[in-house]
């Protein structure tokens, strides 16, 4: 249970980064209500991607726990996005998927070095 405590912790940080990062590229600011505004659809969405995926399982495995949070942040953030007016464009659907890929997956692989570099006891 602390491993999954853990990655909700890092996947909701990697969302987060997201964010923060492309609100300052667009000079749209940081205050916390612009950032909640942006991050919550992607939020939803990548808590919608752990309950597909049963993430809770196996959270540091890439299938299903990775790719469902992946994609469910950001197929199901972009479907939020545009329920609640926000839109979206097709070059920000390519960077939300490179961008989160990377992280969401990216952490996993790392801690799956991780864990396979120390020695079993």
């Amino acid at each position: 249970m602390r491993s999954a405590r853990l990655a909700v912790i890092l996947d909701c940080c990697c969302v987060l980064v997201f964010v923060i990062i492309g609100r300052a590229s667009h000079v749209q600011g940081e205050s916390l209500a612009g950032i909640a505004s942006t991050a919550w659809p992607f939020l939803a969405g990548l808590a919608g991607g752990w309950l597909a995926g049963r993430a809770w399982r196996r959270p540091f495995q890439l299938w299903p726990a990775g790719v469902g949070a992946w994609l469910g942040a950001v197929a199901l953030g972009m479907v939020f996005r545009v329920v609640s007016g926000q839109g979206t464009a097709l070059a920000f659907i390519g960077v939300a998927l490179a961008f989160l890929g990377l992280f969401l997956l990216g952490w996993r692989l790392l801690a799956q070095a991780v864990i396979r570099s120390r020695p079993s006891s």
